[in-house]
């Protein structure tokens, strides 16, 4: 006999066995794909999707651009700055002067979890910016001006 239909919402109980997941076990550092979501649950995508929406609401989980979600501890300080911010922070907090060599993508992508191509989106925004030179393949990046405490990288 099939399951009757929860009045709750298929991507409330879904939620709520995820929650449970993170509950039980206190290494989880991200949440599951959506691909496996929808296989173990046998959801669509969209009903995975809103199922990480009510844990984002809860606070139990957060989305990482170019990564999967991100599991939320009470009392974790995140630092919610944009990225491109935390990068130029590097600059001064490795002790690097104009000239020097900058850390490679794949070194960043590591440090700050992301993927790759965000790195490069806000490296593209710290050029622009002034305080990097133009990386490419093969070509490294190095510091052209310090960051300012003021310095404006939402462009």
């Amino acid at each position: 006999m099939p399951e009757q239909a929860s009045p709750r919402g298929t991507f409330l109980r879904v939620a709520d066995r995820i929650h449970g997941q993170i509950a039980a076990d206190p290494g989880m550092n991200e949440l599951p794909s959506l691909a496996d979501v929808m296989a173990e649950y046998e959801v669509s995508r969209g009903v995975a999707l809103r199922a990480f929406k009510v844990l984002q609401q809860e606070g139990v989980a957060e989305p990482v651009p170019g990564a999967r979600w991100r599991v939320v501890r009470s009392g974790e300080s995140l630092d919610r700055r944009p990225l491109a911010e935390r990068i130029a922070e590097l600059i001064t907090a490795e002790g690097l002067e104009v000239g020097a060599a900058f850390l490679s993508e794949g070194t960043l992508s590591a440090r700050f979890k992301v993927s790759r191509p965000t790195i490069s989106k806000a490296l593209a925004q710290l050029e622009a910016a002034g305080l990097l030179t133009e990386g490419g393949q093969g070509k490294r990046r190095s510091v052209r001006a310090l960051p300012s405490k003021q310095e404006d990288l939402k462009s």
